[in-house]
């Protein structure tokens, strides 16, 4: 479970949730932690609820979650994913609806302020560079949108009051086609994230070389 003190955006966020990891070892129970002031997101060992992670203890993986994306799946009411602009995505069940809404929002706050972070207080960067981060934005609230969207045509189909089965081949078809689109969507955008990020950093480093 989310610590319930944790959801403002200015404070550690950590919990239980579980991580796919492959289709040999299944999900597996991790311990998350983020910390606000890096934007990291952490994972640890962690066996269960009579298990501690003690201070120190190396993370056994992390994020970045500056331009990521993080979006509820349609599979269930507990699964969602987190693509990072490095191109990595961690695929993540909480324990509940509740609990997955709770991470969703606190992740996209800290994502949201990381993201703004790296564009901010640039050297005099090009237009057309700040053209860039224009469209980034614009692009990750479309996707967020397309995203809802998904998710509603997906509940819609298994609905009990839609007028046709939802084992219907075409329906099914149908959502299929609609969730790996989404996925597609998701992954051209990290990949675009990741290239306007070095592309950040290339400048960054060509104007403190200047000076």
């Amino acid at each position: 479970m989310i610590k319930t003190s944790s959801l403002g955006s200015n404070r550690p966020l950590s919990g239980q949730l579980y991580k796919y990891t492959n289709v040999v070892k299944g999900w597996q129970q991790r311990w998350f932690a983020v910390d606000p002031e890096t934007g990291v997101l952490s994972y640890y060992l962690f066996d269960g609820p009579g298990d501690t992670v003690q201070p120190g203890q190396p993370a056994r993986g992390e994020a970045h979650l500056a331009a990521a994306v993080i979006c509820p799946s349609d599979e269930d009411s507990r699964t969602f994913t987190i693509n990072c602009a490095s191109g990595d995505m961690l695929k993540l069940r909480a324990t509940d609806a509740r609990a997955r809404q709770e991470w969703v929002n606190g992740l996209r706050a800290i994502a949201e302020i990381h993201t703004k972070a790296m564009g901010a207080n640039p050297p005099l960067q090009p237009r057309e560079q700040l053209a860039v981060h224009d469209a980034m934005a614009s692009a990750r609230q479309q996707l967020q949108a397309t995203e809802l969207s998904d998710a509603a045509l997906a509940r819609s189909i298994e609905s009990s009051d839609s007028p046709f089965p939802h084992t219907d081949p075409d329906l099914l078809l149908l959502k299929a086609t609609s969730a790996a689109s989404m996925q597609c969507l998701l992954q051209c955008l990290g990949i675009l994230l990741r290239q306007q990020q070095y592309a950040t950093l290339s400048i960054s480093k060509t104007s403190n070389s200047d000076h």
